[in-house]
C-alpha cells in the first residue's frame, strides 16, 4: 500500500494508473476506521481496479461548539485496516494542502441541506461538499463510495456530483451495524457500555416504525411519536425524528396520511455522542 501525505504525489500516482487504463475507486473518510468503512473499501474494490482511501478530519464541516479537536484519531490503526483491506493508496493530506492559505472558495448545495442534520448543524454540508469536491478534483476517481448511514450526506453528494457534471459514479454502501443493531460510527467511541446498550433504541425505533407501516399504519404523527418515545424511554435525548421523501428530503409529517415513498431518520444524544441512523419505511 502506498501512503501519500502530499497532494501532488497522490494526484501523480492516480494519473499514472489512469494512463495504464486502470479505473480508480475512492473512499473518503475522517479516519478512526471501523468495519463499516472497511465494507466501503471492499465495495470500491469490486467497482474499480485500484482503491484510494483518504483520511482527513475536515475542519470546515464542524461547528464552533462541535468535536473537531477531540474527534477520535488513530492513524496507525487506520493504516493497518486499510492495508488488510487491500487498499492501494492511503492519502493523508495536511490541512494546508486542502485549504491553502487565503482559500475562500466553497461549494454549496442550497436545498437538500435545508433539512434534517443541515438544520441543526449550520454550514456543515457546505464543508462536506467543499472538501469532497476538492478531493474529487485532486484524485479524479471513476467511482466514489459513501455509506448510507449518513443518508443526507449521500443525497447531497449525489446532487453535487450531478450538478457539477463530474464524471464520477457515486455508489452507496449499506449501513453496517454492531451486534444488537447500533449503526457503526466513529463517535460510538464516546459511549460507555451502558450508553451503548441504551443507544440500541435508535435502530429499534426505526425498525418498529417500518413494521408499523408494513402492518398498515400510515399516519406520520403516530409513527414519529412512537419513535421519539422509544428513544426517550431508553434514556436518549431526541434531536430530531423525521419522515421524509427519500429523494427530495422534504418532510412528510405535514401530511395527514403517507401515500408514497417514505424514509425515516433519527438523530439522538446518548451521553456525549450525537448518533444518527435512518431506514426506508416504504418504497
Amino acid at each position: 500500500m502506498i501512503i501519500c501525505r502530499n497532494s501532488s504525489e497522490a494526484r501523480a500516482q492516480v494519473a499514472q494508473w489512469k494512463r495504464e487504463g486502470l479505473t480508480v475507486g475512492f473512499v473518503p473518510t475522517m479516519g478512526f476506521l471501523h468495519a463499516g468503512h472497511v465494507s466501503l473499501m471492499g465495495l470500491a474494490a469490486r467497482e474499480a481496479d485500484k482503491v484510494v482511501v483518504s483520511i482527513f478530519v475536515n475542519p470546515t464541516q464542524f461547528g464552533p461548539n462541535e468535536d473537531y479537536a477531540s474527534y477520535p484519531r488513530d492513524e496507525e490503526g487506520d493504516a493497518s485496516k486499510c492495508r488488510s483491506a487491500g487498499v492501494d493508496l492511503l492519502f493523508l493530506p495536511p490541512v494546508a494542502d486542502i485549504y491553502p492559505e487565503g482559500a475562500e472558495t466553497f461549494v454549496e448545495c442550497t436545498n437538500l441541506p435545508e433539512h434534517l442534520c443541515g438544520l441543526r448543524r449550520p454550514g456543515h454540508f457546505r464543508g462536506v461538499t467543499t472538501v469532497v469536491a476538492k478531493l474529487f478534483c485532486l484524485l479524479a476517481p471513476d467511482v466514489a463510495v459513501f455509506g448510507s448511514k449518513d443518508y443526507q450526506q449521500l443525497k447531497v453528494l449525489e446532487k453535487m456530483t450531478r450538478d457539477l457534471l463530474m464524471p464520477i459514479r457515486i455508489v452507496p454502501g449499506p449501513t453496517v451495524r454492531e451486534e444488537g443493531g447500533l449503526a457503526m460510527s466513529s463517535r460510538n467511541k464516546y459511549l460507555s457500555p451502558e450508553q451503548r446498550h441504551q443507544a440500541l433504541a435508535i435502530s429499534r425505533a426505526l425498525g418498529e416504525a417500518r413494521r408499523a407501516v408494513e402492518a398498515g399504519e400510515n399516519h406520520a404523527a403516530t409513527l414519529l411519536a412512537a419513535m421519539a418515545r422509544t428513544i426517550e424511554t431508553a434514556g436518549g435525548r431526541v434531536d430530531y425524528v423525521n419522515i421524509f421523501h427519500p429523494e427530495t428530503l422534504e418532510d412528510l409529517d405535514v401530511l395527514d396520511v403517507l401515500d408514497g415513498p417514505a424514509h425515516a431518520a433519527v438523530a439522538a444524544f446518548f451521553g456525549p455522542a450525537r448518533l444518527i441512523d435512518n431506514l426506508r419505511l416504504r418504497e
